[in-house]
């Protein structure tokens, strides 16, 4: 789980350009072969049971095509990987599909929105009864320009304070649990399993978690939008599959305990682990739910509000004069530049499960 929070600037234009250019010509034809990766992160456990069950294989047979789910041990590897062309699909959050694919130039498609986090995410601070106020003047140990940046700055919004009334120092995801032993740091934002750690230590509080902003840390399956469009039934077979493991794991039959406890142990956990992460993890178990949820209001705004702490933060390329630059399309809105759109939140193929359509 651990992997999937972390992103750096690797995205940078300059590098990704011509990748970007590269991966649109290659995949302009209808073809029958494709690949998607993933990493280990709770909400994006079915995937290994789709490829390990046969259902991936099965939905992408009844479209006359194949496709290899591949797992991959780094996140911002797997989407420096897509983003160059590799890989015609990839799981990553919300704000890394619009700082990596899309600032590189590749437009992309969010296929399915999986889930948000929910309480997954949060800051712990040593001392009992602490408010955010207590975060002014604070140095803050987290992993610089990720999803845990992001929630310590909406964090520091609804105290009414800003980055600069307190000092950030990065730190490692892997270094973060013993330095929050040592005395010298006071305060760290982390995720699961990380974030239940430190806040079982004695005599802390936690002062905020990601379920005080729902539905702005965003996990997807986020697809190359010519490839989506040359080959639609590319689409169906991972929406198919999909829903099909959701009906699974979110029974408490048989077959649905025996399917959670095999994504427990492949993401290093037993079934109680990762059952506790699921909890804190809002999945749309229902294609209805997903559909509504891409089709919300909510999230161009959301969007809008990672776009201006991703521009901030220098994270939308060299180029980009404002949190505009980039233009992101949704069900009923456009937002950013209309000439640079490169992220689509496509709700078509879930109303199309939803509604029966593919099956």
């Amino acid at each position: 789980m651990i992997s999937r929070r972390i992103f750096k600037q690797v995205f940078a234009a300059a590098v990704f350009s011509g990748l970007a250019a590269l991966s649109s010509t290659a995949v302009a034809a209808p073809k029958k072969d494709f690949k998607v990766c993933w990493t280990i992160y709770a909400g994006w456990m079915p995937w290994d049971y789709a490829k390990s069950s046969g259902i991936m294989d099965k939905w992408a047979k009844k479209y006359g095509i194949k496709v290899d789910v591949v797992q991959l041990n780094d996140y911002v590897e797997s989407i420096n990987q897509y983003t160059a062309g590799s890989f015609d699909g990839c799981t990553m959050t919300n704000m890394d599909a619009l700082t990596i694919p899309a600032a590189g130039g590749v437009d992309s498609t969010a296929l399915i929105v999986g889930d948000f986090s929910n309480g997954n995410d949060g800051i712990v601070m040593k001392g009992e009864n602490k408010k955010l106020a207590d975060l002014k003047g604070k140095r803050i140990n987290l992993v610089e320009l990720s999803v845990s940046h992001y929630l310590l700055a909406r964090a520091l919004e609804s105290a009414k304070l800003s980055e600069k009334d307190v000092k950030v120092v990065n730190t490692s995801d892997a270094d973060l649990v013993a330095a929050f032993k040592t005395p010298n740091v006071t305060t760290v934002v982390t995720w699961n399993p990380l974030l239940a750690e430190v806040a079982a230590t004695p005599k802390v509080s936690k002062l905020f978690d990601s379920g005080m902003i729902p539905g702005e840390i965003i996990d997807l399956m986020v697809v190359n939008t010519k490839t989506l469009a040359d080959n639609p039934d590319f689409g169906k077979a991972l929406v198919g599959a999909w829903y099909e493991v959701m009906t699974i794991m979110s029974s408490n039959t048989p077959q649905g305990i025996a399917a959670r406890t095999q994504m427990a142990k492949a993401s290093g956990t037993d079934l109680k682990g990762f059952e506790a992460q699921l909890a804190a993890t809002k999945m749309f178990y229902t294609a209805k739910d997903a559909h509504a949820f891409a089709t919300s209001k909510e999230l161009p705004a959301t969007m809008s509000k990672v776009a201006q702490f991703s521009f901030k933060h220098g994270l939308l390329g060299e180029g980009a004069r404002s949190a505009e630059s980039i233009g992101m399309q949704f069900a009923n809105t456009q937002t950013g530049n209309a000439r640079n759109v490169k992220l689509r939140f496509d709700p078509s193929f879930m109303k199309m499960a939803a509604d029966g359509q593919i099956k």
